[in-house]
């Protein structure tokens, strides 16, 4: 087997998350195809450089020396590829921005500005569930920034040298919920209201399935568990067989209602991140713009916001005889 950059790639990878699950999605590949390709790369290089486990991949001592070269190889293709298409994207008249998300609601507001300031940017968009697997992305030059949300007790994994912004400390996840089922009436949802019913969580969300049972839990709830994509989590909450959770800058439907849960047990924190803090600069305005925007639009979250006065008060607008929102952190 000839050796090229991209098997040192995923040795890297299998180093960096422990696991050839892990690993195969972040790269994009089948797991039995992951599989192979560490083989042959054992094969050509005469020794097995990871032992696998029932718990993941950790590297072997010939492991540990492939990698310490590896790493500054991958780095520094990396580096040359980025210099060269922001080059070539100077030359052909406009700079582009290579952005990867988590799902949110701000992302249409955001894209929108940026296609639309002076300079105009033109903007590429690349989704992943694993904020993971995106900021990996970042660290090794296949994004410019990533706006990716970190699940409150399940700290991301931050590769070295990245630069981090805080958009919101801790957004509280709300609820989603039939309209029709009897704690949507209220305009907070207590956990032990949903004692009886089946959640459905998308465990490919890093962190989510383990916030979501360590909440119940310790609420006195042993929940049902359900796996599940969000598009399919909220078509069965809309009909009544779920709940699941939901970002508050969501809005509701005719047969779906968003509700804040009793205490905000729930909690993200929202980032964005990049290799310097020009580059942040270069996207952070349009993007808390966009996120507000969002929250201004989604009912449930404007008056949760609202009340809790943790906001600036230009953020969300106001009834004429409401008293003005508190400035806060």
């Amino acid at each position: 087997m000839e050796f090229e950059v991209r098997h040192l790639r995923v040795l890297c990878a299998i180093a960096d998350h422990g696991s050839l699950h892990r690993a195969a999605r972040q790269l994009g590949l089948a797991q039995p195809s992951l599989s192979t390709q560490l083989r042959r790369i054992e094969h050509a290089l005469g020794g097995q450089l990871f032992l696998r486990t029932r718990t993941g991949c950790r590297p072997t001592p010939l492991g540990h020396a492939v990698l310490s070269r590896a790493r500054p190889l991958v780095a520094e293709l990396a580096a040359l590829v980025t210099e060269t298409r922001a080059a070539a994207a100077r030359a052909t008249g406009g700079p582009h921005l290579r952005i990867g998300a988590t799902a949110s609601r701000a992302l249409p507001g955001w894209l929108r500005r940026l296609r639309t300031r002076v300079p105009r940017t033109e903007p590429t968009l690349q989704m992943d569930v694993s904020a993971n697997s995106l900021l990996h992305m970042v660290a090794t030059g296949r994004l410019d920034m990533a706006f990716v949300h970190e699940v409150e007790g399940s700290p991301l994994r931050i590769p070295p040298g990245l630069c981090l912004r805080v958009l919101v400390e801790r957004e509280p996840q709300f609820v989603s919920l039939a309209v029709d089922h009897p704690a949507a009436a209220r305009p907070e949802v207590r956990l032990a209201d949903l004692a009886g019913d089946r959640w459905m969580v998308d465990s490919t969300v890093d962190g989510e399935w383990d916030a979501v049972c360590r909440v119940l839990r310790g609420a006195g709830i042993e929940p049902a568990m359900l796996h599940g994509d969000y598009l399919t989590a909220y078509s069965l909450a809309a009909t009544g067989e779920v709940v699941t959770v939901s970002q508050p800058t969501a809005r509701p439907r005719s047969d779906l209602a968003i509700r804040p849960l009793q205490g905000d047990p729930i909690g993200v924190r929202l980032l964005l991140t990049a290799r310097s803090e020009a580059e942040l600069d270069n996207g952070y305005a349009e993007l808390e713009d966009a996120y507000w925007e969002a929250a201004r639009q989604a009912p449930a979250y404007r008056e949760w916001l609202e009340r809790s006065g943790t906001v600036r008060a230009s953020h969300v607008p106001r009834s004429p005889r409401k008293r003005p929102v508190g400035v806060g952190p």
